[in-house]
């Protein structure tokens, strides 16, 4: 975990030190530096701050919190995240209007619950420009929004909190620019829009790996999307769901489980998001067979390709009915 950590922030940080530089005169360089920080940024956020913010980086509680906020040097907010994934994803797994990964844009369905448009049955062709520029909306107005929405539901209630937290995205979120693109367009001999599509360039390239790694775990054909009664309760156990809405992919492919930080072992993670993702692989020979004593389903695609055609597969069922059965 240390010297994947070092990697991916050298990774990220790099590229963009050497376009701060100023040595810089080259177009097609500009774009590659840029690519590059894209992948970095990518890897700190799958294989850095997500074991970090679920605490499950290190047995040592401060190491966990100064590592999860190599999210906020990308760009976004550990305190946000951390509501937004550890607590509504993780308890309320494909759950409609409860699972925040789910609540999406009218012209996005990802829950067969969720209301359907029109516009939803071409979402399999248009979903992957939004996949692309997602953290281009999560570094500009993503935390703003979902910060008002969780005080709006009761996430806040000390003194001042929300209003700290307010100027702290604020204050990191400057930092990330400064570095990221001010610095850039002040020191590279390029016109500034060009700078600027390079930027986006970078933000491409992280958004469509992370997207498209957490969207084939759980918006896939096998998954279910359990209702609550109207206790506001769900009939299976806690484990079971996690079984029932979780999907790994790619269990053989050892560059895409050190890349994408154990996520292909999505499974696992959701079982025992408190471990280590470097032990993902190790505990799924008992996790699978856990699964087959017990009659839970594992739902595992034996390719990262797979795992994208069922994917879509699942965007227009949800595009083109209201309801799946």
């Amino acid at each position: 975990m240390v010297v994947k950590t070092i990697f991916m922030l050298l990774l990220f940080f790099t590229p963009l030190t050497i376009l701060a530089s100023g040595i810089v005169a080259s177009t097609s360089l500009l774009f590659v530096l840029y690519t590059i920080s894209g992948f970095g940024m990518a890897g700190i956020g799958m294989s850095v701050m997500h074991d970090a913010i679920h605490g499950s980086y290190s047995k040592h509680k401060e190491v966990n919190t100064l590592l999860g906020y190599t999210f906020n040097l990308i760009g976004a907010n550990a305190t946000v995240w951390k509501i937004q994934h550890n607590v509504l994803h993780h308890t309320y797994t494909n759950i409609n209007e409860f699972d925040d990964d789910l609540n999406s844009p009218f012209f996005l369905r990802f829950s067969p619950h969720a209301k359907h448009h029109w516009l939803n049955q071409f979402q399999h062709i248009y979903i992957w420009f939004f996949y692309a520029i997602s953290t281009v909306f999560w570094v500009t107005i993503k935390d703003f929004v979902r910060l008002k929405r969780y005080k709006n539901i009761g996430f806040f209630n000390k003194k001042y909190e929300y209003e700290k937290i307010f100027l702290s995205i604020i204050a990191w979120k400057l930092l990330y620019y400064s570095y990221a693109l001010v610095l850039p367009m002040l020191m590279v001999n390029q016109p500034w829009w060009l700078i600027l599509l390079a930027f986006l360039s970078m933000h491409i390239i992280t958004g469509l790996l992370v997207s498209i790694v957490f969207q084939i775990a759980h918006i896939m054909p096998e998954n279910d999307f359990p209702v609550p009664d109207k206790s506001g309760n769900i009939e299976e156990s806690w484990y079971s769901h996690q079984f029932a809405t979780t999907s790994n992919f790619s269990p053989r492919n050892k560059f895409i489980f050190w890349f994408t930080g154990g996520l292909n072992y999505q499974v696992e993670h959701h079982l025992l998001p408190d471990v280590c993702h470097v032990h993902y692989k190790k505990i799924s020979k008992i996790v699978s067979q856990t699964a087959q004593d017990y009659g839970f389903r594992y739902h595992v695609k034996k390719t990262l390709y797979q795992a994208l055609v069922d994917h879509i597969q699942m965007l227009r069922l949800l595009g083109k009915k209201e309801k799946i059965t």
